[in-house]
């Protein structure tokens, strides 16, 4: 029996999020059909980021174990082929048999992007949130800087959160804007259900004015859901990508 790693990507446009449910398409179901059709055995994944439907992923990790005589690193390639079009594996590997994506030390990126201009661009519209008025991106960057390092984040997290602690560790934020396209990026060691989603939804009220910069600092230090902004619609989230700092994710065959 060995444990492969795989790194995936996917448009989450049509799938009721990463998490198996009864009655649902989501891509740890898909993932876990594919595995088993390729395999001749059954197969459960499991995932680093459970992202929520609509939120897309280019580096997302799960693990699985098998017996397979597949090559670790020609599973990808072969999975690839019982795969929808919006589903990739990107990378397969072995790891150690003691790794687990979640509960190792990590550093996720995700990117909120929000296509910011006086009318809806259509090859966009999947992918970015679109907002018609003025964006302030100064304001929005200057607001965030009080979210970095060690806080209690309660006030980011939605009701129904199973977390034991709402206390996160933010390493970076950045806003970029590129034309029509502003890019929050967010950094850090872990997340908590809908964070990112309501730190863009917050910010926005202050690139729009809604809000002022000083509301960010505000809602933190409420500690309730109901001081913060909204949670900003799903499809303008990606999880860029996640690493292992310690190395516990390193290919034991190379």
């Amino acid at each position: 029996m060995k444990r492969i790693k795989l790194i995936v990507s996917y448009d989450g446009t049509n799938y009721s999020g990463w998490q198996l449910q009864n009655n649902a398409e989501t891509i740890e179901g898909v993932l876990n059909g594919a595995l088993s059709s390729l395999t001749g055995e059954s197969i459960i994944v499991t995932g680093a980021s459970r992202t929520d439907a609509g939120v897309h992923a280019l580096g997302n990790v799960c693990v699985f174990d098998t017996e397979t005589r597949i090559p670790p690193e020609k599973i990808a390639l072969a999975l690839n082929t019982h795969l929808p079009e919006d589903i990739r594996v990107m990378h397969s590997c072995e790891v150690s048999s003691d790794f687990h994506p979640r509960h190792a030390d990590t550093l996720k990126t995700y990117e909120y992007r929000i296509w910011n201009d006086r009318i809806a661009n259509p090859i966009q519209r999947l992918y970015t949130n679109f907002i018609y008025y003025d964006i302030d991106t100064d304001a929005m960057y200057r607001a965030s800087r009080c979210l970095v390092g060690e806080h209690d984040f309660k006030s980011f997290c939605s009701a129904g959160s199973n977390a034991t602690t709402t206390v996160r560790t933010v390493t970076g934020i950045d806003i970029e804007r590129d034309g029509c396209l502003i890019t929050i990026r967010v950094k850090g060691t872990g997340f908590l259900y809908n964070m990112v989603r309501i730190i863009a939804g917050s910010l926005m009220n202050v690139g729009m004015g809604l809000s002022p910069e000083s509301s960010i600092q505000e809602m933190l230090e409420a500690k309730d859901r109901a001081a913060a902004g909204p949670t900003a619609p799903a499809c303008g989230l990606t999880l860029m990508g996640i690493v292992y700092p310690n190395g516990e994710d390193r290919d034991i065959t190379g």
